[in-house]
């Protein structure tokens, strides 16, 4: 392992939290390889300029998240990604910004492809009316930044607009989607409208066959949406 980390300052309550970010970066990019042995306490602790007890605790949350193990005599590990818990709103928020992000917002847009279409069917046929005014609301202000488009605006009008359709399910189970993958939907979001690439006209469609409660409508309006050109990603 050829990672060599730098000094970490800051408060004694957040120290280890900017360690195993560090760290878990350091696997999310590959630079620490699966399956690797990471450098042990005395190491890491004069590389970062911690005490033991802030990586311990940084590596017990690393391990809670799937990405490293620990065992006597062995020391600690990457685990293999297999094992990784992709959906983990700390660990989405870890990988922004990586150099080999364009590859998690493709899988990301795949498993889009696969829950949101049947979302937004379930929102066009079980939509509360005040989930349909808030989501009518959401709209309108989408409509207004795209004629005079600000970005950051852009990406946080829009993820309340695709939150809001996984909480209009009616289903319990499409309800963590919603709140889980706002962080990554913002950062998706936000690399897919960077040259103002909204997509309003797809956006519409969506909009418009969840207000009339057309569910088929509704579905085929969200596939068209989330085809991969459309997001500045190859197809």
């Amino acid at each position: 392992m050829s990672s060599v980390f730098t000094t970490i300052s800051g408060s004694t309550r957040s120290l280890h939290m900017q360690v195993a970010r560090t760290i878990a970066r350091s696997i999310l990019s590959g630079d620490l390889a699966q399956g690797s042995t990471i450098p042990n306490e005395i190491t890491l602790c004069k590389q970062f300029g911690i005490s033991r007890t802030a990586l311990r605790e940084a590596v017990k949350l690393l391990s809670s998240k799937g990405l490293l193990r620990s065992k006597p005599k062995i020391g600690t590990t990457v685990i293999e990604k297999n094992n990784w818990n992709f959906l983990d709103p700390q660990l989405l928020e870890w990988m922004d910004g990586l150099e080999n992000s364009k590859v998690f917002y493709q899988q990301f847009l795949g498993l889009r492809k696969a829950i949101e279409p049947e979302a937004c069917a379930l929102a066009a046929k079980n939509a509360s009316a005040e989930q349909r005014i808030e989501l009518s609301d959401t709209f309108q202000i989408m409509e207004e930044i795209a004629k005079d488009f600000d970005h950051d605006r852009w990406a946080e009008a829009d993820m309340h607009f695709h939150r809001l359709i996984f909480l209009s399910t009616g289903n319990d189970f499409y309800i963590p989607f919603g709140n889980v993958l706002a962080t990554i939907f913002m950062s998706f979001i936000t690399y897919s409208s960077k040259d103002g690439g909204v997509c309003i006209k797809e956006h519409r469609a969506i909009y418009k066959a969840i207000m009339a409660g057309k569910e088929e409508q509704a579905l085929e309006a969200s596939r068209s949406l989330l085809i991969a050109e459309k997001h500045r990603l190859p197809v």
